[in-house]
């Protein structure tokens, strides 16, 4: 028997019963269209978390004062005093795996102008923090060296503070404000970066330079942070060990003691988010594909009800000279009919079903080639698998019984 004709035989077959092999098509196409909805909402959040870091900096390693022990206690990290100005300059002049470094402190206020006010964080940095966090002055300019060494009383501000100081549209550049009972002269506006993925928005900020803010604010001599940027993403590792034995020599740590620093990367921060997302993909995409698995068992079932009503039928064709093999190719053929009709049906509706929500929920979405050929070569096997056991009862059927069959 041709395969042309095994076909026919399994199409006349399914169209005597549309309803019903629509019904078993039900579950592999619920199946499949929930695997592809879910894995494409799955990598969408991936991607957005690593587009989030990415403007961030990739490459961005973050060094905080270390805890310590003292009388049995340890102290938080705020109370240490570890990281000083010669920290910041070794680094400039000793690593070669750091391409910007900029110390950072900083102190939450109210911030003033004329009769508005609204709470934010004063940053007080170097100019190669713009580079290290991928912020871009829109409007005015950056302050210079020299407003470093004389601890200017110059700003830039981010778009948030804009929008709450100056409601009425007026240029900020060139005013004073006050931060606290500190004036500052706006000098640039921050271009918007808007919130990223953990709802912190980028824009509520203002930046000065970090004498500023060390002198006529916190009043203090060391920093609460230094933050660096490998040369590039693949030499974070490198850079990170780089800054540790620098940082232990200049704080004479020595032997196993405990270091009085923290060096984090942005690498690290990246790693556990993806493997985070890709758990949660794992996941929803093993309870979407249970649905596959009742669909398979829903083919086995109507396979074996078609075995079953069509058992006389069998026992004629197997008189007339049909072999075994023929009636497990004829079986099997409406089992792989099933289940990919129902496939492409699925991966139509389940593509369908993620622009809905990109569009509708606006939930980032990310549909992998590699999703939708997995979810159609799963349900193939699936229709092979669960057709498999109800055909070849139908092939081993007696001819003689089965006509005698009522």
């Amino acid at each position: 028997m041709t395969i042309s004709n095994l076909f026919r035989i399994a199409f006349k077959a399914l169209n005597n019963n549309k309803m019903r092999g629509f019904l078993t098509m039900l579950g592999i196409i619920i199946g499949v269209a929930s695997v592809i909805t879910m894995l494409a909402i799955g990598q969408g959040s991936k991607k957005s978390i690593q587009k989030e870091i990415s403007e961030m900096g990739s490459n961005m390693i973050m060094i905080h004062p270390g805890g310590d022990m003292r009388g049995g206690v340890r102290l938080s990290a705020d109370d240490m005093e570890s990281l000083k100005l010669e920290d910041y300059n070794s680094i400039i002049g000793k690593c070669r795996y750091v391409s910007y470094v900029s110390p950072c402190v900083n102190a939450a206020g109210q911030l003033i102008y004329g009769a508005n006010n609204t709470p934010t964080t004063v940053y007080g940095i170097a100019p190669d923090y713009m580079e290290i966090r991928k912020y871009k002055v829109e409007d005015g300019m950056m302050f210079s060296e020299q407003d470093i060494k004389t601890a200017a009383k110059v700003c830039l501000v981010g778009k948030t503070v804009v929008d709450e100081l100056f409601s009425d549209g007026e240029n900020p550049l060139g005013k004073v404000i006050r931060f606290n009972k500190i004036p500052f002269r706006i000098i640039g506006v921050l271009e918007s970066k808007g919130y990223n993925s953990m709802g912190m928005d980028q824009d509520d900020l203002i930046i000065a330079p970090y004498t500023t803010v060390q002198k006529r604010i916190l009043a203090i001599t060391h920093l609460q942070e230094i933050i660096c940027s490998a040369v590039s993403e693949s030499f974070t590792e490198e850079a990170v060990d780089e800054l540790t034995a620098l940082l232990r020599t200049n704080h004479r740590i020595s032997g196993n003691e405990e270091d009085d620093f923290d060096i984090r990367s942005q690498q690290e921060l990246s790693s556990m988010m993806t493997s985070t997302t890709d758990m949660m993909t794992i996941l929803l995409a093993a309870v979407a594909g249970i649905s596959l698995l009742v669909g398979g068992i829903g083919i086995m079932n109507i396979m074996y009800v078609s075995v079953t009503e069509r058992t006389r039928e069998i026992g004629l064709r197997m008189s007339i000279g049909a072999k075994g093999i023929d009636i497990l190719a004829q079986f099997l053929n409406e089992s792989i009919l099933i289940s990919v009709t129902g496939g492409l049906i699925g991966v139509l509706l389940g593509v369908g079903s993620a622009i809905v929500v990109n569009k509708i929920f606006l939930y980032p979405i990310y549909i992998q080639s590699w999703s939708v050929i997995l979810s159609f070569a799963v349900c193939t096997v699936t229709g092979i698998f669960f057709g498999w056991y109800p055909a070849r009862k139908a092939a081993s059927l007696d001819p003689i019984e089965a006509i005698r069959y009522e």
